[in-house]
């Protein structure tokens, strides 16, 4: 809730600057002039909550691509209009089974609208992805009306950008006069172009996403080891000593990890099997432990206290660890100090059967700790293997890993995972707004399709164009209707 409030409280707050610098500049006198000249000139415009910038530099581009092959463009954005007439259907179909569901109870597994709201459902790590995916979605959605406009001859005025709060898009200025002036199905073509061109980008996202490890391969290796594309800083694996961006990991103790999978499953393992040991001669652990004589008495022997067995070591030290073992000869369980890494670069054991060596008498030890602690060791690039106590799930959340390991060491490690998050976002938003667009609904894309579709359809059947206004706005209602029923329980159940 914290963390709601503030960013509330940033975006009013610069909003709110903004419009009264922009305010102030228009109301003095002495440079209000040339302020007024400079928002002239740069197309800059500020209003409550909204920045906008508007050029009609980019006509001549978008006249360029209109008149380029114009019988593929003919059929292209005839395409369009078969594609979103069947959308819309759809849309409003799932919408309607949406509200319908929701109104006699039914469970609906997944939400089709469902807003995003930075600090709510929306990682403050991922906005920059949903604001950029946002603007490149907007910005080809208008192209493709601009240049649908300029093959069916209708005079395109300028080009804009603009910011809505966190909300930023692009729009389309079209000369009003020639649109009105063309045929229904080539107003279809202009008006379902951006809808069309938003199925496109979801659908080449997808196929990027598709084949990201084949256009990768050349630079990334996959399948041997995963690599560390970010360390949690002041957790257990940080430091000097812990983990570095870019080192590939193998193995978690003896499990070895390949991918991803390999290491969430080598982690669950690793709770679920506790006694793991290392197999240690008696005479060698004698020799390293390092624990006072008088430590544990026979009293604690039997009946040893969790902290004090932990303790065994007189204090937390950072090279050794207390550990528990028995013998052949004696069933009592013993403790010895033992230094850390070289126990642990002995054999893996989990039953005291597992260490029989020939004509030496050794001994499983295992970690002296408490039931969710685990010790682990992490081979890392060419160091040393990495000592890990405690539970595994904070190893889990210490870092962030890649299938995707570089071949050479400039290769930047966290290419695939912005390649693969911003292609899935395009997936994700373009395929919402051609679901949202394309509803019959006021001030959407959907509204002018639902005007030019009626006049196609029913002007030779019902001449009346009162009759085919009525029609129109009557489907219009409803459709606005619909949408605002979705966007309020798509709210609600967000809050609830």
């Amino acid at each position: 809730m914290m963390l709601q409030t503030t960013w509330v409280a940033l975006v009013l707050g610069f909003w709110s600057s903004l419009y009264l610098i922009d305010a102030f500049l228009k109301s003095k006198k002495r440079i209000a002039r040339r302020y007024l000249s400079f928002v002239d000139k740069t197309g800059l415009s500020v209003s409550i909550c909204q920045l906008r910038w508007y050029t009609p530099l980019l006509n001549r581009f978008f006249l360029r691509l209109g008149q380029c092959r114009p019988r593929f463009l003919r059929t292209w954005f005839t395409l369009g209009v078969f594609f979103s007439l069947l959308a819309m259907l759809v849309s409003i179909f799932l919408l309607s089974l949406l509200v319908v569901n929701t109104f006699r109870q039914t469970p609906v597994e997944q939400q089709v609208l469902t807003p995003v709201m930075p600090g709510v459902n929306l990682p403050a790590s991922q906005i920059s992805y949903y604001m950029l995916t946002l603007l490149v979605c907007g910005i080809l959605h208008e192209v493709g009306h601009a240049i649908a406009a300029v093959r069916e001859q209708v005079r395109v005025n300028g080009f804009g950008l603009f910011l809505l709060l966190l909300y930023p898009g692009a729009f389309v200025d079209l000369s009003t006069e020639h649109l009105q002036a063309v045929s229904p199905m080539r107003q279809l073509r202009i008006y379902c172009a951006g809808v069309w061109h938003n199925l496109v980008m979801a659908v080449v996202a997808g196929l990027v996403l598709m084949a990201l490890p084949g256009l990768l391969l050349p630079f990334y290796t996959l399948g041997g080891s995963v690599v560390v594309t970010e360390v949690v800083p002041n957790s257990a694996v940080s430091g000097p000593r812990g983990l570095k961006v870019g080192e590939a990991i193998t193995r978690i103790s003896d499990c070895h990890v390949k991918n991803i999978a390999d290491w969430s499953a080598c982690l669950a393992e690793s709770m679920r099997d506790k006694w793991t040991g290392h197999c240690l001669p008696l005479d060698l652990i004698k020799e390293m432990d390092v624990s006072p004589a008088n430590r544990i008495g026979a009293r604690l022997r039997r009946h040893p206290r969790p902290w004090q067995i932990i303790d065994c070591c007189n204090a937390t030290s950072s090279t050794h660890l207390c550990f528990m073992y028995h013998t052949k000869k004696s069933a009592e369980t013993k403790y010895a100090c033992l230094p850390a890494r070289p126990a642990t670069d002995r054999p893996v054991c989990r039953l005291q059967s597992d260490c029989y060596v020939p004509k030496v008498e050794a001994a499983c030890v295992y970690p002296a700790v408490d039931n969710q602690t685990r010790l682990l060791r992490i081979f890392h690039g060419q160091r040393p293997p990495l000592l890990f106590l405690g539970h595994p799930l904070d190893l889990h959340y210490s870092v962030s890993l890649s299938n995707y390991v570089p071949k050479l060491s400039f290769i930047p490690v966290n290419l695939p995972f912005v390649i693969e998050t911003f292609c899935k976002y395009i997936v994700s938003l373009s395929g919402a707004l051609v679901i949202l667009n394309v509803v019959p609904c006021y001030a959407l894309d959907g509204q002018f399709i639902c005007h030019a579709l009626v006049e196609l359809v029913l002007r030779s059947s019902v001449p009346d164009r009162e009759i085919r206004s009525f029609i129109y706005g009557l489907i219009i209602c409803l459709g606005t209707l619909l949408l605002l029923l979705n966007v309020g329980l798509a709210m609600w159940t967000l809050f609830l």
